[in-house]
């Protein structure tokens, strides 16, 4: 995914109602109605956020006669998660370095289990006389 399209793109994810937008269209194709409803929002500012969404390139919009619907760009998507899953190697090295660290500056256990109570390992002799 090249540079422009990955800032284009997240920059487009970066709104809530886009991303609720998006998954919603990740379950299938809506009209821009569907899309609209659970938003309190005029319809101009739904037809900006798709307008955003589509030159992004993560949807398309069609037109069927009175009624406009809209479709998740599955390429596009998975992009994306190609691009994210290069970046998770080094996170993952980053957190197990993380882990090593924060280990390594915890006390440590006591021996024996949970209880730090002092043990009685001899007996004396004299008491039991």
């Amino acid at each position: 995914m090249e540079t422009d399209r990955t800032d284009a793109v997240l920059s487009a994810l970066a709104d809530p109602i886009r991303r609720r937008i998006v998954e919603r269209l990740g379950r299938g194709e809506a009209t821009v109605t569907d899309l609209s409803a659970p938003f309190d929002v005029s319809a101009p500012a739904i037809s900006r956020h798709l307008g955003i969404l589509e030159r992004a390139g993560l949807i398309t919009r069609e037109r069927h006669g009175t009624w406009r619907t809209c479709r998740l760009r599955k390429e596009a998507v998975d992009e994306l998660g190609t691009w994210v899953g290069r970046l998770r190697p080094d996170w993952d090295r980053r957190f197990d370095s993380l882990e090593a660290l924060l280990a390594s500056q915890r006390p440590p256990a006591p021996v024996g289990g949970a209880s730090t109570a002092p043990t009685v390992t001899s007996v004396d002799h004299q008491e039991q006389s």
